[in-house]
């Protein structure tokens, strides 16, 4: 064969020009460079628990160092278990039903491995997370939105009745939600319950943001709902929660005739989590009292109303969330030039993410966390702005802040290079 017929092979897979680094990562990657407050990724400024720090650095010590079972250590999964049914009222086996993951995101890929097919159609809801988006297009499942109404996110359950066909599988809910911060009602779930039953659906369900609600909002999982525990796959983990977002911790619950296909799948990519990790975040479930749990959402909500504050000072129009730690903010008004200087980029095209030919809301809108906008950083008036409006923004500690602006397409939009930009998000 001749050194043209060789070369013609080497390309890239069909899927790999879909997917680039978002811009939620490449605006980390500036901030860095600058020494901002990163406002772009989901990271936190919060300390990790002494409990959970100390227990991780002494299972080194004692050399807990080597591989686990696939499923993750006992003593982890028997915290889980033991946190759900206090959390949640939901009993799941240890031994059976509960899986330690590598992420969130690892839980999720290794479950729609187990139980979906390419050519099968998972319902996601618009504004919705990137990585949940490419994970199924990478697995040739395909994303169908279901757009929520409106700044609130409201459920048009008609909706969802419209965009289910034959191919339709399962359906996808994160909630508390990244990035616009809804919390999905009890009335909401529940309708989405019956939606599951009457078409015979699973529901992956991305709980991680659990702790993270505020005023009167409640975290309801479709778990714990009457039928709903065989078809739901509980999926959460402890990077926001314990403030450890590099140590790659989460976990899955499901049904016993579930969970050994997606641990095979699971040890397939990954092997385990990391064995002396798993040590520390089981101290912290094991020994944390509830109180924690409250304190760190109080703590967030401050975060959320000194963040929130300044934004309109900035000139945006933020949406106040019920959950999360993300804020949608209305960049309308924000200058497209020289967006490097100003270390914010904006975009003059459909905002939220959308499919072709059809546009969400004509506006744009920065997604910005409140995980490192802390109350001990105070705000300077000193430094030139960072943000939008004209000629004001915000800054902590005299430093630029950095933030994203959520936007995305699956439609044949290109960018100054000629590749496509697709759907995108940012690391969980």
């Amino acid at each position: 064969m001749s050194a043209e017929g060789i070369a013609s092979k080497l390309h890239l897979s069909d899927l790999a020009p879909r997917v680039v680094q978002s811009e939620i990562r490449a605006m980390s990657v500036e901030c860095a460079r600058i020494g901002g407050v990163n406002l772009a990724q989901g990271v936190c400024d919060t300390e990790v628990p002494a409990v959970v720090e100390e227990a991780a650095a002494a299972a080194i010590r004692d050399g807990h160092n080597i591989y686990t079972r696939m499923d993750g250590i006992e003593r982890l999964r028997r915290a889980i278990a033991h946190k759900l049914s206090w959390t949640h009222g939901l009993e799941a086996d240890p031994e059976r039903e509960v899986l330690v993951t590598t992420g969130a995101t690892g839980a999720l890929h290794a479950a729609a491995m187990a139980l979906l097919n390419p050519g099968d159609e998972i319902l996601v809801f618009e504004p919705f997370y990137g990585y949940h988006l490419m994970a199924m297009r990478s697995l040739q499942v395909v994303p169908v939105p279901v757009e929520l109404a409106g700044p609130e996110g409201t459920l048009d359950i008609d909706a969802v009745r419209a965009v289910i066909t034959p191919k339709t599988r399962a359906m996808l809910v994160n909630t508390p939600s990244n990035p616009s911060g809804k919390v999905f009602t009890r009335a909401e779930i529940e309708a989405l319950a019956k939606i599951a039953q009457e078409f015979d659906l699973f529901v992956f369900t991305d709980e991680i943001y659990e702790h993270f609600v505020y005023g009167g909002a409640k975290h309801v999982s479709p778990a714990v709902l009457d039928g709903m525990r065989e078809r739901t796959i509980l999926i959460s983990g402890f990077s926001k929660t314990f403030a450890v977002t590099g140590w790659r911790l989460g976990y899955l619950v499901a049904d016993a005739k579930w969970l050994p296909s997606i641990a095979y799948f699971h040890d397939l990519l990954y092997i385990c989590a990391p064995a002396p990790l798993q040590h520390g975040v089981a101290a912290g479930l094991e020994q944390l009292p509830p109180s924690f749990y409250t304190d760190l959402a109080a703590e967030y909500a401050v975060k959320r109303e000194m963040l929130v504050d300044a934004l309109r000072a900035a000139g945006m129009k933020p949406h106040v969330p019920e959950g999360a730690y993300y804020i949608l903010a209305d960049a309308t008004d924000c200058p497209a030039r020289r967006p490097r200087r100003r270390r914010v980029r904006c975009w003059r095209r459909p905002a939220w993410p959308r499919w072709p030919g059809r546009h969400s809301f004509r506006r744009e809108r920065a997604r910005i966390c409140c995980g490192s906008a802390s109350p001990r950083r105070p705000r300077s008036s000193k430094m030139p702005a960072a943000g939008c409006g004209r000629g004001r923004g915000f800054v902590y500690n005299r430093k630029l802040s950095c933030c994203a602006f959520v936007r995305g397409s699956y439609g044949e939009e290109k960018n100054g290079n000629g590749r496509d930009r697709r759907a995108e998000g940012y690391a969980r």
